[in-house]
């Protein structure tokens, strides 16, 4: 393994076995490079698998230390329709054979209020969700599953702080579930705020994020703290 897939805090390294559960990762949407193209220097994916990547990152490790953990891989489908038609791609259909390969319920939603429900039905009676991990666009405040696709730097489809205690089943989440935000600035907020609402603690980094090392086959690096 990579020693950027260790670059977190002492607590993040120490935790117990976890018995066999349920894995939740939801990947955010890809922006259109049409409009990024317009934003110079600071575009965002460059690349459209960013997001789609890192989610194959976890689960490879995931299928290493647990083969016959169940993982669920809620995706915001709409940004990869749009994507892909500007790339003359089938994006979805390489989300699909991803899934496939690592043997991933995969979970195609089109809303955030369907990104809830998606996690809140992962767990299965008894097996709650053990480890919950997102990959995508977000803010102090919310994770943006539509980012600079439909709007040039706007997002259209998130996922707010103020909506976890109504919109997300913190008995889906067992009490030791690890739970992991690789979005931009989550720490300086969403993460007090998940907590409160779901029982567990989320990492986020207290700055951006950066993605590149997921080309490497490494997990994206916070150019901030890790805190929850």
């Amino acid at each position: 393994m990579k020693i950027a897939r260790y670059i977190l805090p002492l607590g993040m390294l120490l935790f117990s076995p976890l018995a066999y559960g349920v894995e939740v990762i939801l990947s955010g949407g890809v922006a259109l490079k049409s409009w990024e193209h317009f934003r110079g220097p600071s575009a965002h994916d460059n690349w459209w698998a960013n997001f789609i990547r890192a989610a194959t990152v976890q689960m490879d490790m995931t299928r290493r230390k647990k083969p016959q953990e169940s993982i669920v891989w809620v995706v915001y489908r709409p940004s990869y329709v749009t994507r892909g038609r500007e790339d003359g791609k089938d994006y979805i259909g390489m989300i699909r054979e991803q899934a496939a390969k690592r043997n991933a319920q995969l979970v195609l939603v089109d809303t955030a209020d369907q990104a809830f429900a998606a996690i809140n039905n992962a767990a299965r009676g008894s097996d709650k969700i053990k480890s919950f991990y997102y990959f995508g666009h977000s803010n102090a405040h919310s994770f943006m599953l539509e980012y600079s696709n439909d709007i040039i730097g706007a997002s259209t489809q998130w996922m707010h702080e103020d909506d976890l205690p109504t919109k997300l089943n913190r008995k889906a989440f067992a009490p030791d579930a690890r739970c992991r935000s690789f979005g931009c600035y989550t720490g300086n907020s969403m993460s007090a705020k998940w907590a409160k609402a779901v029982g567990v603690p989320l990492w986020g980094n207290t700055e951006a994020t950066r993605y590149h090392p997921v080309s490497n086959g490494c997990l994206p690096m916070g150019n901030g703290k890790w805190v929850r």
